[in-house]
C-alpha cells in the first residue's frame, strides 16, 4: 500500500538549522506518531509558488507506512509540524516545515466535515516540486483521478517552475 508524503521548508528553524535538516528530523520524528518513512528522494531546491519574494524551497517525497488511516495520518503530519513550530497564517506563505499527504494507496477522498484529508492532494499535479521527487520514487504512478502517468503530468508542468536537485 504506497503512501507519499510531500516535505518542504524555506524558514531555517531554531532548533535545527537549515529547511534540510529541519525536514530530515521531521522524518526521524514520524516514527514517534506512527508514520515510519521508508525511503525518500533526493533533496530538492525549488522556487516559491506562487512566484514571490520569498526564500526558495527545499522539498522531497517519502514513502511511509503506516497502519493510520488517511484522516488520522493527515492529523498525524500536523502535529509533527506543530512540534517543530509551524504557524498557519495564510496560504502560500514562508514556513519552517509543510508536510503533505499526497497520495495514500491511490484513494479519491473528498474533505470529510473536519476538513481533513482530501485525496489525492488537490494540487500536486501541478507541482514540479511534488511531482520529480515523486517520480524518482514511483515512476510508474498514476494519478489516481486523471490516470495520467506520472511522465505525461511531468510535460504538462508550466515552463516557470525552477526545480533542481541539491547537491550533497
Amino acid at each position: 500500500m504506497p503512501i507519499y508524503i510531500g516535505l518542504g521548508a524555506n524558514l531555517d528553524h531554531p532548533r535545527y538549522g537549515s529547511p534540510q535538516r529541519t525536514l530530515a528530523a521531521a522524518l526521524d520524528a514520524l516514527a514517534g506518531v506512527g508514520v515510519r518513512p521508508v525511503r525518500h528522494s533526493r533533496w530538492y531546491r525549488s522556487s516559491p509558488m506562487p512566484p514571490s519574494g520569498q526564500p526558495w524551497y527545499v522539498n522531497a517525497v517519502a514513502q511511509v507506512l503506516t497502519g493510520l488511516g488517511p484522516d488520522a495520518t493527515l492529523a498525524a503530519l500536523h502535529r509533527v509540524e506543530d512540534a517543530f513550530g509551524r504557524v498557519r497564517r495564510q496560504r502560500d506563505e514562508a514556513r519552517v516545515i509543510d508536510l503533505d499527504l499526497l497520495d495514500y494507496d491511490s484513494i479519491v477522498k473528498e474533505n470529510n466535515l473536519n476538513g481533513l484529508a482530501r485525496l489525492p492532494h488537490p494540487r500536486l499535479e501541478m507541482r514540479a516540486f511534488v511531482l520529480l521527487p515523486l517520480e524518482e520514487l514511483a515512476s510508474g504512478w498514476r494519478h489516481p483521478v486523471s490516470r495520467a502517468s506520472i511522465a505525461t503530468l511531468i510535460a504538462r508542468l508550466p515552463a516557470d517552475q525552477q526545480i533542481a536537485p541539491l547537491s550533497d
